[in-house]
């Protein structure tokens, strides 16, 4: 597996990825119905951010976002965003690109990452954060409608880098 740098090229083979987990409604609090393009502007962060494909080859596997998760005096924070195909889970896609967003801002110089929202039920999320350092250090309660269990609560996860 390969991570690298977004193109243009990569928008069509990211956006079956973004819709099969937005349609999910399991763990992005984004728009089922949004478009081609309205998506395209979500996802693909502009500098300083910086977006990424895992591929196999030409296959894309997983994308991630990342960047300052606020601007001006929070700018020394980064956050990030994963989506992984669903074929593609349980294949360490996930954890390559935690990896490579942990490295990516700790090269850029920023002093943590955050994580605003982690849907307290995605475990294997919250397990994988967990043991690439990141702590919970609050949740918002029942601030995500799951499709399936109802409210549930948004985790903030942090680590030093």
């Amino acid at each position: 597996m390969e991570i690298r740098k977004y193109t243009e090229t990569d928008w069509p083979s990211i956006w079956p990825i973004f819709r099969e987990v937005v349609t999910a409604g399991e763990t992005f609090p984004y728009d089922p119905e949004w478009s081609f393009a309205q998506s395209r502007e979500v996802w693909v962060e502009a500098p300083p951010g910086h977006t990424v494909v895992a591929c196999d080859g030409q296959r894309v596997l997983g994308t991630a976002h990342m960047g300052p998760n606020r601007p001006g005096p929070g700018s020394h924070v980064s956050t990030a965003s994963f989506m992984v195909a669903g074929d593609a889970r349980g294949l360490g896609v996930g954890r390559a690109l935690g990896e490579y967003v942990i490295s990516w801002a700790r090269g850029q110089g920023y002093a943590a990452m955050q994580f605003n929202a982690v849907v307290e039920s995605n475990d294997v999320a919250v397990r994988l954060w967990q043991a690439l350092g990141f702590r919970i250090i609050g949740t918002v309660p029942e601030a995500f409608e799951h499709p399936a269990l109802g409210r549930v609560g948004l985790h903030a996860m942090h680590r030093y880098l």
